[in-house]
């Protein structure tokens, strides 16, 4: 795997959110690392911008049936849905915390990372609900099943990003972001890790359905920020990366029986000292990755080559495939929300 090289970062206006300092990119670009990215997007592809005025936005997701985006604006605590030629509506509110809002004292009260089960449901990272939640139809008023809230009678911290394995198991990723202090040492963090985690044949939940804590498998606990999560194509790896305080991007074999096998650094970009940081990811149908990472949104080959970074106005969290062909790549990045249309489909949930 290949180490990061530091890329040089003009000094740009600064905005504080989550605990971090991003410097916000000017413009809107491609920068091309390598030839070989001209057969993912192809030269002279336009970056459109199709929402803005949003503030801290994640886990967006695809709605095929539907034709739109929904997305978590975690600090209104919201779920919102962008559609085509259609004004952003909200689609589920409130989507994390559940008291008053005087009572939370983050940053973060919303949810976090979506994705969709194999019978198409949306499966949310309650993020500062502290727990894993399936909506059971695509309706804000349909039935919540909590899938998950705790480990071995420990509150989880707060549940970030997830994916769902073909089999309908679903795996997914716990740092402290959505606790009010965002650190190890918030008074309400019960788990002394943050970690990863498997719940086998999640989708099999009957709905309405308490939490069956006991099928949680700790698949790994020596990230200090387990942030991103996805699968290679045929699911071979799992990709996991991690926030700080280094900036890497983890690959781990997949077992016959669901867990994981040693990991290998795939990627370090602590070198780079861009804004941002490695966050959601998702993965194409030829294995290439998709990240957010310093800068922007980064893209590598399989065998880890840093092929190029799509720079954008704003704050890169995340990114999710969609579209009839699966070709259009939506980016979330504060304050707005842009596509990009790629030469290969995107693996898509």
């Amino acid at each position: 795997m290949n180490a990061g090289k530091p890329m040089v970062a003009a000094l740009a206006p600064m905005l504080i959110l989550a605990g971090w300092v991003f410097a916000a990119q000017p413009n809107n670009s491609i920068q091309r690392l390598s030839e070989n990215l001209d057969k993912v997007i192809p030269p002279g592809t336009e970056i459109t911008r199709v929402a803005s005025g949003l503030k801290w936005i994640e886990g967006p997701v695809w709605i095929p049936a539907g034709k739109y985006l929904l997305f978590a604006e975690i600090t209104i605590n919201s779920i919102g849905k962008w559609q085509p030629n259609r004004d952003i509506s909200i689609f589920l509110h409130p989507s994390g915390f559940q008291g008053t809002a005087s009572s939370f004292h983050g940053p973060e009260p919303g949810s976090n990372g979506m994705t969709l089960d194999p019978a198409g449901r949306l499966t949310v990272a309650g993020h500062a609900q502290r727990d894993v939640y399936r909506v059971e139809s695509m309706n804000p008023h349909a039935q919540i099943t909590i899938l998950a809230d705790s480990y071995h009678g420990k509150r989880l911290n707060s549940p970030n990003d997830l994916v769902y394995s073909k089999n309908g198991s679903l795996y997914f990723t716990d740092p402290p972001y959505g606790l009010q202090t965002q650190s190890d040492n918030d008074p309400l963090k019960q788990l002394p890790f943050n970690g990863v985690y498997l719940f086998p044949n999640a989708s099999e939940i009957k709905p309405g359905s308490a939490p069956d804590n006991s099928e949680l498998k700790l698949l790994i606990k020596d990230l200090p920020r387990p942030n991103g999560i996805a699968f290679s194509p045929g699911e071979k790896y799992l990709y996991v990366d991690s926030s700080a305080p280094k900036k890497v991007w983890m690959r781990y074999p997949v077992k016959p029986d669901g867990t994981l096998g040693k990991g290998t650094v795939f990627y370090n970009a602590t070198a780079d000292h861009a804004s941002g940081a490695p966050d959601g990811m998702k993965v194409d149908q030829n294995g290439n990755i998709f990240s957010a990472g310093p800068g922007g949104l980064w893209i590598f080959s399989p065998d880890g080559t840093h092929l190029g970074t799509i720079h954008v106005e704003g704050t890169v969290s995340n990114c999710a495939w969609g579209g009839k062909d699966w070709k259009t790549l939506y980016i979330t990045a504060a304050p707005h929300i842009y596509s990009i249309r790629v030469n290969v489909p995107g693996i898509h949930p």
